[in-house]
């Protein structure tokens, strides 16, 4: 008499299956990866695409904007970090800060501990437009996050942060680095 053995079942009815560090995964069925690859995708450009159209009135490009903005937290960084920072390349970069060097927004000094390293601070004038770019972010956000009460929002911003820190995590593990 043969003993039944219980079925086999396939991954595609698995309810969950375990990630490489025994972590449980949804199903492939779900297709979670291209979902929410395609939906941080998407969110992250229409994003930028907005607040792009927001700053048009200041004439100014979103790589200006972004340097400006990470300036307002990192005044007087060394122009080679803040190329890493920013993962732009140090020839594009200095093409940047030439103009927005030219603007006034911006100022490269020399480092006090060595000549050869140049800092680049914010000017007045920098300074006055990023309080109006955070009050421009300010409305974009408002817009974006219509119809999420303070809870949601806050819930949003902690999932975000966790899948910032799982990915930077990630990138750490990863063989290339």
């Amino acid at each position: 008499m043969k003993s039944a053995q219980p079925a086999k079942k396939s991954k595609a009815t698995d309810v969950s299956t375990k990630t490489a560090r025994g972590r449980a995964k949804p199903a492939e069925a779900e297709n979670w990866d291209a979902r929410l690859g395609f939906l941080m995708h998407d969110v992250s450009r229409l994003r930028r695409s907005v607040f792009d159209e927001f700053m048009k009135p200041m004439a100014m490009t979103r790589s200006q904007w972004w340097i400006l903005a990470h300036l307002s937290r990192h005044d007087g960084m060394i122009q080679s970090d803040l190329a890493n920072v920013l993962d732009i390349g140090k020839a594009a970069l200095g093409g940047l800060i030439d103009r927005l060097e030219a603007s006034t927004f911006i100022e490269r000094r020399t480092d006090d501990n060595d000549r050869r390293v140049k800092r680049i601070y914010l000017t007045s004038k920098g300074t006055q437009i990023i309080a109006e770019m955070r009050t421009r972010s300010h409305d974009v956000s408002e817009r974006i996050l219509e119809g999420l009460d303070t809870a949601s929002r806050n819930a949003l911003v902690d999932m975000l942060a966790l899948v910032k820190k799982n990915l930077l995590s990630i990138k750490g593990d990863s063989p290339a680095e």
